[in-house]
């Protein structure tokens, strides 16, 4: 299974740095992850909040693979459970999806494309959370999705 991470903006902090390199580590048994930074457009150099939204659009879903069933984290999207999104996982490789790409947007949400790009939406919840926050509990939940559908311990 290839999973492709498509985020907007670069880790600053070494301790975001080191969870995310920790879930990757992991991961590496179950899939080939990739993490794949945009960069994310300040808006008053862009003209504007529409614009730069525009901007990273363009460069999200050009780090889009093709074929990839494509999830986007959106606070509006699907509340799932660990066991749920495992089990989510699960049916789309029963369908015969092999390649993934999960996108997290930037501070000022993603363009109307990327939307519609998106094969399905997920939600941590009605919480906001910092976009590195979201990076890691992403990198996690996808691991503790691996841990749920093989039956290995972890996930309790």
């Amino acid at each position: 299974m290839k999973i492709a991470v498509i985020a907007v903006g670069k880790l600053k902090e070494k301790f975001w740095r080191e969870a995310c390199a920790e879930y990757l580590k992991r991961l590496q048994a179950y899939a080939k992850v990739d993490v794949r930074e945009v960069a994310d457009v300040d808006p008053a150099k862009a003209g504007g909040v529409e614009a730069a939204r525009a901007r990273e659009g363009e460069a999200i879903l050009s780090a889009i693979p093709p074929h990839a069933h494509t999830i986007l984290l959106a606070i509006e999207g699907i509340e799932r459970s660990s066991e749920e999104f495992s089990a989510r996982l699960d049916q789309l490789a029963l369908r015969g999806e092999s390649e993934f790409a999960f996108v997290i947007g930037g501070s000022d949400g993603v363009s109307r494309a990327v939307y519609e790009r998106a094969n399905e939406q997920l939600s941590f919840g009605p919480l906001t959370l910092p976009h590195n926050l979201a990076r890691v509990v992403l990198l996690e939940q996808i691991y503790r999705a691996f841990k749920i559908s093989r039956g290995e311990p972890y996930h309790k």
